[in-house]
């Protein structure tokens, strides 16, 4: 008799000490993260199809692309599909939802690939592979991305995990944000500026309690640590026991010059604002096909590759 399929399809777990990792072939996402048999990530089940973009890697541009249209290099007109109808957008890529192949794995690591073909809106031909690595200090994932292709191709690159700290809400957590600048947008989400956030309510840089504040924000001008990376991080403060829990997400700072900060307000019941903290590591902001901002080009044979990772929740 036949075994169900996941909605995610094959699973793929690595594992290191007290460290444990699911990794799906629906997406090549990251389903769920563990550490001592607490949640580092709020993932979904085996038997759930990802909602939320839980876990997906947003390749070959993060967040969203006005009306699904835009050009290249003086090219011709592209038109993706709307895959965000609501706002008449495209929005976080093309392979969230391609079959991922195992190109290797032990039993700490796993790397993921894909070949992203020509397609309705898109013409280029990239080679991605995503590695995943469980050690000591946590999560280490590195993307890698080749154009394989005759002609030039744009390229972004964004990750969406929900970070978790046993928090019940995320009212309850405590945000830090290592960022000088918000980007600004309009009623459409696509950006439309930036502002300073010495002294406003966005200013995350000491630490702050979220509360009731409404998040899905993109930061900039990330101030980053002396190994050359920016962390963000959570935090539920300490409760009857004396002991709070952290988790933070690091990314190379030269690499992922933009975080997007989301509270999780436009998802179904009962995920909203229960499901964790989005933090996504970007390459380049919302809109960045029409924009340029950030948009890196990859020319034939060249690579992208920058790690981010997950520093798993702490008792403090």
């Amino acid at each position: 008799m036949e075994t169900a399929a996941s909605p995610s399809g094959e699973q793929w777990t690595i594992r290191h000490g007290e460290h444990e990792a699911v990794v799906v072939e629906v997406g090549g996402g990251l389903r769920s993260y563990t550490h001592a048999g607490r949640d580092v990530v709020h993932g979904y089940a085996v038997d759930e199809q990802c909602s939320g973009g839980r876990g997906q890697l947003l390749m070959p541009w993060p967040n969203r692309v006005r009306d699904g249209r835009y050009s290249f290099e003086e090219g011709k007109e592209l038109q993706l599909a709307l895959t965000e109808p609501p706002r008449h957008h495209a929005i976080h890529g093309l392979v969230r939802w391609s079959l991922w192949s195992v190109a290797d794995r032990s039993d700490a690591s796993l790397t993921v690939a894909c070949r992203l073909r020509p397609q309705q809106g898109w013409s280029w031909s990239l080679d991605l592979t995503v590695g995943y690595l469980l050690d000591d200090e946590g999560l280490t994932v590195t993307p890698h991305a080749r154009n394989v292709g005759m002609t030039p191709a744009p390229f972004g690159f964004g990750a969406h995990p929900y970070l978790t700290a046993t928090e019940a809400r995320v009212d309850e957590l405590t945000l830090t944000v290592p960022a000088v600048t918000s980007v600004d947008v309009d009623e459409r989400l696509i950006p439309c500026g930036t502002s300073p956030l010495e002294g406003t309510e966005l200013d995350y840089r000491g630490g702050r309690p979220i509360g009731n504040a409404v998040l899905d924000n993109a930061f900039t001008d990330l101030e980053a640590d002396s190994d050359g990376r920016w962390r963000v991080s959570i935090e539920r403060p300490a409760g009857g026991d004396g002991t709070g829990v952290k988790t933070t997400l690091w990314a190379d700072a030269a690499a992922y010059p933009w975080a997007q900060v989301f509270t999780g307000d436009t998802l179904s019941e009962p995920l909203r604002r229960t499901s964790g903290v989005a933090v996504e590591p970007m390459t380049c902001p919302a809109d960045a096909l029409n924009s340029g901002t950030g948009l890196l080009t990859l020319k034939p044979g060249a690579e992208f590759s920058a790690s981010w990772g997950i520093t798993p929740a702490a008792a403090s």
